[in-house]
């Protein structure tokens, strides 16, 4: 994998880069639409990847339970099973395994937890994670990490950090020896190339003691990995208590190596982000927002379902040039979601990521052109104008 910055802001710590995976270039900043089950809910692949820079994301420990490593493998690998010829991340599955669960035992060697599909147990180690996901094919893997919640003692942060760093040297380790050797099942597939592509991100944890984020950064720095994310955050903090985490963790990565900031998708907190050095996002709020009847909007957000959209047969956003906005209304589409029709669930989608890619071309644009911030303070006046009816 190839890591290029651009440009760079002299304002701020924003920067341009390009990633390149095999024949694949993604811009950065980029945003990565989440595909938790091996689909973004209502699209096509072929939709997602009009709508996407050439990169989503996909969740370990979902398609591990359903429908397992074997399916997939026997698929030819996950981009065979989903139709999907561009790039692939796929997280470990640490945040779903502590968030969905409270019968979760962790310990030094892993992580017991309980399927919230069957109710089975099953143990996940730092190998069998990496294990998994070089079978599935994934082009960015994530190592087991343990992130913690906001309220978390300092103690536990700390044990949780300590842990975090040693299941990494293991998933590490792991990596280096099964990459090249991990038995694969398919023979001829138009998707071999990339999904023989295979690098590995490392996680900083540390919670919100910058001590601790410290440590986790030089812990983590200094391994092998291809690229460096941080997580932890957007669990349920203060926005402010976030954004001093951030500015602090990002501060201390290093330059030459993409930096992912894990689970944060809302377009200040992507605006701030990528001021602070960030070049990756993922997250489920403009999909999940989508199917409640939110769009994203040039002129703020708006909840479609709301009764003075009832005979407004404007577009949901007249600056937009989307499929959704050239051929529907918001009375048809709120019509549609209050019906909770798939189409309208599909429409709604289908703008917000539009909406959110062009959001991060405008964000490149505005950094090339050095004027990021001053993007951002326009956001910040559109979001106190606007009457958001959400």
């Amino acid at each position: 994998m190839e890591f290029r910055v651009l440009y760079k802001s002299t304002k701020s710590k924003a920067r341009v880069g390009e990633i390149v995976i095999g024949s694949i270039v993604i811009p950065t900043p980029v945003f990565m639409p989440v595909g938790t089950q091996a689909s973004v809910k209502t699209l096509s692949s072929e939709e997602v990847s009009e709508l996407s820079n050439g990169i989503i994301l996909s969740n370990t420990y979902h398609l591990y339970l359903r429908p397992g490593v074997e399916v997939i493998e026997d698929a030819g690998g996950l981009h065979s099973f989903m139709n999907w010829d561009k790039a692939l991340l796929t997280d470990s599955g640490g945040f779903q395994v502590f968030s969905l669960n409270e019968f979760t035992k962790v310990s030094e060697e892993g992580v017991r937890f309980k399927s919230h599909i069957d109710g089975s147990y099953h143990f996940f180690t730092p190998e069998r994670v990496v294990e998994i996901q070089l079978r599935f094919g994934s082009n960015i893997i994530m190592p087991l990490d343990e992130p913690v919640p906001p309220n978390t003692t300092y103690n536990y942060t700390k044990e949780a950090t300590e842990r975090t760093s040693n299941w990494a040297k293991r998933s590490i380790q792991t990596f280096l020896s099964l990459k090249d050797y991990i038995p694969r099942k398919l023979t001829t597939s138009r998707f071999q190339n990339i999904r023989n592509l295979n690098y590995h991100f490392g996680i900083v944890q540390g919670g919100f003691f910058k001590e601790l984020r410290k440590i986790s950064v030089e812990d983590i720095c200094s391994l092998e990995f291809d690229g460096f994310a941080i997580g932890g955050l957007s669990v349920g903090e203060e926005k402010s208590q976030m954004y001093d985490i951030l500015d602090y963790t990002a501060n201390l990565l290093p330059e030459n190596k993409p930096r992912y900031l894990m689970g944060v998708g809302t377009p200040e907190d992507i605006i701030i982000a990528v001021m602070n050095g960030i070049d990756m996002f993922d997250c489920v709020f403009p999909t999940r927002a989508g199917r409640r009847g939110l769009f994203f909007t040039s002129q703020g957000r708006i909840n479609i379902k709301n009764k003075k959209y009832e005979r407004d047969f404007s577009p949901p956003d007249p600056m937009c040039d989307c499929y959704t906005c050239l051929k529907y209304s918001k009375a048809y589409i709120r019509h549609l979601i209050r019906s909770e029709e798939m189409l309208g669930y599909r429409l709604t989608t289908i703008h917000n990521l539009y909406f959110f890619k062009k959001l991060t071309s405008q964000i490149r644009n505005a950094i090339i052109e050095d004027n990021i911030e001053n993007m951002y303070n326009n956001l910040k006046v559109m979001l106190q104008n606007i009457n958001i009816d959400s």
